[in-house]
C-alpha cells in the first residue's frame, strides 16, 4: 500500500533591529566578547520589566503583509515556561494563542506546478542564549538572549522534501526583500524545524520534528532520510513514535533528542509585565504601502514584460540587489534584456563567485556591462573578446572602448582583410578543403574554426562564414 508525506515547516528569523526585543541593548552580538551585551532584564534579575521593541513589531507586521496574513489589531505577549540552560528568566516571553499575524501564504512551484502553502502564524518573541558544548562541559553566552525573533508556522501543506526547500527559498528570499532578516544561516540568523510524518494514503500519521537545521540542503536530504526512516518502521509492522530529532550532518541521519512536548508542558500564560499590543490600522497601512515588488511578482513581469524564462527569472530575482542591478542595466537602454540576463547569469556571476563578493561589490556597473553589450551588438566586438574585455573590466574599472582598442580587440569587419585571411588558411589546409569539395559538408565547421583562430577570434563571425563559403564556392567552380 503506498505511504504519503505530511509536512510542516518552521521558521525563527531574526529581525534586523537595532536593539533586542525588551531591552536596549545591543542586537548585534555576533561578533560580541561573551556575556557583554546583557542587563538585568535578559538576565530575568528580580524587578527588571520588559519594554516592546517597536522596530521588530513593524518588521514582524510587514513580512505579514507581505505573506498575505489577518494582522491582529490586538494581540499578548505569553510566557512560555521551560527549564533549559538557556534561558536565564525559566520562561520564553512569547506569543500563543494571539499571533501578531495569521492565515497568510506562500506561492511555490515544483516542476512546473504552482500551489499554496498556508501559514498559520507569524508571531514575535525573543531569542534564547545560545550553548556551546565542549570538553564535557557546557558554556553559556547570554548576548543572543533577548534578540527579536520571529517564528513562522506553515500549516503540514507539503509532501515532498522538494516543496519543502522550494518553500524555505522563496521564503527567506521575501524576508531579505523587505530587510527585515538578513537570512545567513551560518550565523544562526535564519534557524529551521520541519514537522513531518508518513501514513498510509487515507490515515493521518505520527509528526516527528526534525530542530535546527541550519542549512537548505540540511532540510531536503533530513527530510528525505526521515520519510525513509519512518516509512521502513510502518512496513515492518512497527509504530513511529513522537520524538524530536536532530539532524547529524556527517552521517547525513536524524538521531532521537527527545520526547516531542505538548502546548500544554510550556504551561503558557499571559504576561503579566507587558500590556496588550494595539495596532492603529494607519499605522498597519502605511507599512503596507512601503511594501516592495516580492520576488515572485517580480519574476511573473520579468517574463511577461522581457520574455525571460522561468529559470532566467527565477535567477535575477532570488536576491533583491541583483533583481536591482538587472533593472538598471536594462534602463541603460540599446541592449535586449535577454542579453543583459545572459552575460549577468554567465560571466559576471562567473567573476563574483571567483572572489566570492556579492552583486553590491561588483566591479562592473550596470552601465559598464551595457556598454560592452553595446560594442558586441554593433559588431565592434565578438563575443568571445567581449568576455576577454569584460575580464579586464573587473580587473581594472577601466571602459570597455579604452581595453579594447588598448589591447586590439576589435572585432574584424573589413571583407577584403578577411578574404586574405581566408586564402591564407585553405592554402594551408589542401585535405580538409578536398574533403569539402568531395561532399564532406562537415568541413566546413572546422575551416571555419581555422578562420577565427587565424584572427584571434576578431574575425565577424557573419561575415568570416560568408566569406569562406564564397572562397570554397569558387574553387569548386574552378574544378567542374
Amino acid at each position: 500500500m503506498p505511504y504519503h508525506a505530511t509536512i510542516g515547516i518552521e521558521v525563527h528569523a531574526q529581525l534586523q533591529t537595532a536593539s533586542k526585543m525588551f531591552c536596549a541593548c545591543r542586537a548585534d552580538y555576533a561578533a560580541a566578547p561573551p556575556n557583554t551585551l546583557v542587563c538585568p532584564v535578559d538576565l530575568g534579575l528580580p524587578g527588571a520589566l520588559p519594554v516592546i521593541n517597536a522596530q521588530a513589531v513593524a518588521g514582524t507586521v510587514l513580512t505579514g503583509l507581505a505573506l498575505g496574513c489577518r494582522i491582529a489589531e490586538v494581540s499578548w505577549f505569553d510566557r512560555k515556561n521551560y527549564p533549559y540552560p538557556d534561558l536565564p528568566k525559566g520562561y520564553q516571553i512569547s506569543q500563543y494563542d494571539h499571533p501578531l499575524c495569521s492565515d497568510g501564504g506562500l506561492e511555490i512551484e515544483v516542476k512546473g506546478a504552482r500551489r499554496r502553502i498556508a501559514i498559520r502564524r507569524v508571531h514575535l518573541e525573543e531569542d534564547t542564549a545560545k550553548l556551546t558544548h565542549a570538553e564535557g562541559c557546557t558554556l553559556v553566552d547570554f548576548n543572543r538572549a533577548g534578540v527579536p525573533l520571529m517564528e513562522i508556522v506553515s500549516e503540514p501543506d507539503m509532501h515532498t522534501p522538494e516543496e519543502a526547500y522550494e518553500y524555505v527559498t522563496r521564503l527567506r528570499s521575501i524576508l531579505r526583500y523587505l530587510g527585515v532578516n538578513s537570512g545567513d544561516m551560518e550565523k544562526g540568523a535564519l534557524r529551521l524545524e520541519v514537522n513531518v510524518s508518513v501514513a498510509r494514503e487515507g490515515e493521518r500519521g505520527t509528526k516527528v520534528e526534525i530542530k535546527n537545521l541550519n542549512s537548505f540542503r540540511a532540510v531536503l536530504r533530513s527530510l528525505e532520510y526521515e520519510i525513509a526512516r519512518q516509512t521502513r518502521v510502518l512496513e515492518s509492522g512497527g509504530r513511529v513514535a513522537q520524538v524530536t530529532m536532530g539532524w547529524d550532518e556527517t552521517r547525513e541521519a536524524t538521531f532521537e533528542q527527545r520526547t516531542k512536548e505538548e502546548a500544554h508542558d510550556y504551561r503558557y500564560f499571559p504576561e503579566p509585565d507587558l500590556p496588550p499590543l494595539v495596532l492603529e490600522r494607519a499605522w498597519v497601512e502605511g507599512l503596507r504601502a512601503q511594501l516592495p515588488e516580492l520576488p515572485g511578482a517580480k519574476a511573473d513581469r520579468y517574463q511577461r514584460d522581457y520574455g525571460l524564462s522561468a529559470y532566467d527569472a527565477g535567477v535575477l530575482t532570488a536576491e533583491r540587489p541583483v533583481a536591482e542591478y538587472f533593472e538598471a542595466a536594462v534602463a541603460e537602454g540599446g541592449v535586449d534584456a535577454k542579453t543583459i540576463a545572459n552575460w549577468m547569469s554567465g560571466e559576471l556571476f562567473r567573476l563574483l563567485r571567483a572572489e566570492e563578493r556579492p552583486i553590491e561589490e561588483s566591479r562592473i556597473t550596470p552601465a559598464g556591462l551595457v556598454a560592452l553589450l553595446r560594442l558586441i551588438a554593433s559588431g565592434r566586438l565578438t563575443a568571445a573578446s567581449g568576455k576577454q574585455v569584460l575580464a579586464e573590466m573587473w580587473a581594472t574599472g577601466e571602459p570597455p572602448a579604452e581595453i579594447a582598442q588598448a589591447r586590439g580587440l576589435a572585432q574584424i569587419s573589413d571583407r577584403s582583410l578577411l578574404e586574405g585571411v581566408v586564402a591564407r588558411v585553405l592554402s594551408e589546409n589542401p585535405g580538409p578543403v578536398a574533403e569539402y569539395l568531395a561532399g564532406k559538408e562537415a568541413i566546413l565547421r572546422f575551416l571555419f574554426g581555422q578562420v577565427m583562430r587565424a584572427t584571434r577570434g576578431q574575425a565577424n563571425p557573419q561575415l568570416a562564414q560568408e566569406v569562406l563559403q564564397q572562397a570554397l564556392e569558387r574553387r569548386r567552380g574552378e574544378r567542374s
